[in-house]
């Protein structure tokens, strides 16, 4: 089984995330992932732009998966910020983590919210607090 294949089958269990908003996991590596998620009317707001909220499922699920898979901790956010920069063009949302601090009790990482056509539509910024080892 591929990293890519446990990672979907670990995160399934992250059942907002993965059923009622659809994300999927596109590449996991270390402390890294980039997660899709297809626009459905399901993720549009009154005025049929995405809702911030889906975009921001979007952001923290991709810190979930970066910070978690194949981890020694558990890692769970304490801080977390979004920056709305421009409206979706596209039919599909990527959000992409970088990481730019991992420390022994806290990580600080940055997810970029982009759509298929390249258009960028959001950051976050997110802080984690690495908690205990896995048993």
């Amino acid at each position: 089984m591929t990293d890519l294949e446990k990672a979907r089958e670990f995160f399934r269990l992250d059942r907002f995330a993965t059923e009622a908003a659809g994300i999927v996991i596109e590449e996991v590596g270390e402390r890294y992932a980039r997660c899709s998620m297809k626009i459905e009317k399901r993720h549009l707001n009154a005025v049929d732009s995405v809702m911030g909220g889906a975009m921001f499922t979007l952001a923290d699920f991709v810190f979930a998966v970066a910070t978690n898979f194949n981890a020694e901790n558990v890692t769970v956010t304490t801080v977390s910020q979004i920056s709305y920069l421009g409206t979706a063009k596209g039919d599909t949302l990527y959000g992409e983590s970088r990481l730019i601090k991992d420390g022994r009790t806290t990580c600080f990482y940055e997810i970029s919210i982009t759509d298929n056509l390249g258009n960028a539509v959001a950051v976050v910024t997110a802080t984690g607090a690495h908690l205990q080892k896995r048993k």
